[in-house]
């Protein structure tokens, strides 16, 4: 029961918190108990992305065998048989559909949306470069136009921007950080890796980490008392670039809770954004 329980990756529901960006930045979401009819918007999502991570890990069992971490996961492993994740999958996308029964409808279809996608993603897209970026980084933006579809809070265009930058520069770390752990094998991990010649991903990464650092500056200041958050912003994307190049795994998730500066940053973001706001 443990492994299906890895099989679900419940570290990476850290993700869906993005649902709650649009109402927390827009000064709503600790009112009148908002923050709790976002609460099933937050289950669904979680169900869903667990669903597609199962359904990746079973088209990816082979190469993950040939990955020093990904080996351990349940399927690499054998702990879970490929039929039992197979049936995993469809509960859970079983439980979604039904609960979005009592979701917005854009809500629903911004969901639909980041299913099609994560399984094109998983048949296909990840082995193309750049598509495969774009597509993780797409994943936070339909999470948060969800978010807002589901608190009925509309975003604004410096955020989406923001957000979508901040999650390609992720998404190219973490690319660069397979591609420096996997060295010559890479390849057979990952197709994707072998059509980024050497610097590309670095660049990748200088490109969008400074947009995002201008996209941020722009949004902090039609948000007046953010701009005090900007330089905090700034540290935490030098930080995740050098974890990168310190041999870090590069996912975000997994920088966010293992590495205490960047959980620091975080949390200390969250209270200077909620302070500016509900202050």
């Amino acid at each position: 029961m443990l492994s299906y329980f890895q099989l679900l990756r419940p570290h990476q529901w850290l993700k869906n918190l993005m649902l709650f960006f649009p109402p927390f930045l827009g000064g709503s979401l600790f009112f009148n108990g908002v923050w709790l009819n976002g609460l099933p918007a937050f289950v669904i999502f979680c169900l869903a992305s667990s669903a597609t991570y199962v359904v990746n890990d079973i088209r990816d069992c082979a190469a993950d065998r040939l990955h020093p971490q990904k080996s351990a996961r349940p399927l690499a492993c054998g702990a879970v048989s490929e039929r039992g994740a197979t049936l995993l999958a469809a509960v859970l996308l079983a439980l979604a559909a039904g609960l979005c029964w009592w979701q917005p409808f854009w809500f629903t279809l911004w969901l639909m949306a980041y299913l099609v996608l994560s399984l094109a993603y998983s048949f296909g897209l990840k082995d193309q470069p750049v598509f495969d970026v774009f597509c993780i980084a797409s994943g936070f933006v339909f999470r948060l136009f969800a978010g807002g579809a589901a608190f009925d809070v509309e975003v604004s265009d410096w955020l989406f921007l923001s957000v979508l930058l901040l999650a390609l520069f992720l998404s190219c770390g973490k690319r660069l950080a397979e591609k420096s752990l996997l060295g010559s094998v890479s390849r057979d991990h990952r197709k994707s890796l072998e059509g980024y010649p050497p610097g590309v991903l670095e660049g990748f990464m200088y490109v969008s980490g400074a947009a995002v650092l201008v996209t941020y500056t722009l949004y902090a200041i039609t948000r007046h008392r953010l701009i005090f958050s900007v330089p905090l912003c700034c540290f935490g994307l030098f930080r995740y670039m050098l974890l990168v190049k310190r041999g870090a795994s590069g996912d975000p998730t997994d920088s966010l809770l293992r590495d205490p500066v960047m959980f620091a940053v975080g949390l200390i973001w969250a209270i200077m954004v909620g302070v500016a706001t509900y202050a």
